[in-house]
């Protein structure tokens, strides 16, 4: 595995998921003991924040070694439509909050 190449992003993001569902639990274990849902957020959140740090530090260290490659053209694109894909969901999400929050 260490010869390995991996696209621009591609550890900070696999990080990132791993995180977030390590710490999940955390939240709400968390939200149960404290008797405050609220708090349930909290565990994603710091899974977003340590996957994000073990990932970019294991990316700049393949970067050092030479196994990161820059991401194609295909790739870049179908980025950049998961991300208007997201945003789009994101968007509809709030939508729809707003409008079973007014009714």
């Amino acid at each position: 595995m260490a010869d390995k190449e991996y696209p621009e992003g591609q550890l900070v993001a696999q990080w990132i998921g791993i995180g977030i569902a390590l710490f999940a639990g955390f939240g709400v274990v968390l939200a149960t003991a404290t008797d405050n849902p609220g708090l349930i957020g909290l565990g994603p959140a710091l899974g977003v924040a340590v996957g994000a740090g073990i990932g970019t530090g294991l990316e700049n260290k393949a970067r050092q070694e030479g196994r990161i490659r820059a991401l194609t053209p295909a790739e870049r694109r179908r980025r950049r439509s998961a991300v208007w894909v997201g945003v789009a969901l994101l968007v509809a999400g709030a939508a729809v909050g707003v409008a079973v929050a007014l009714s």
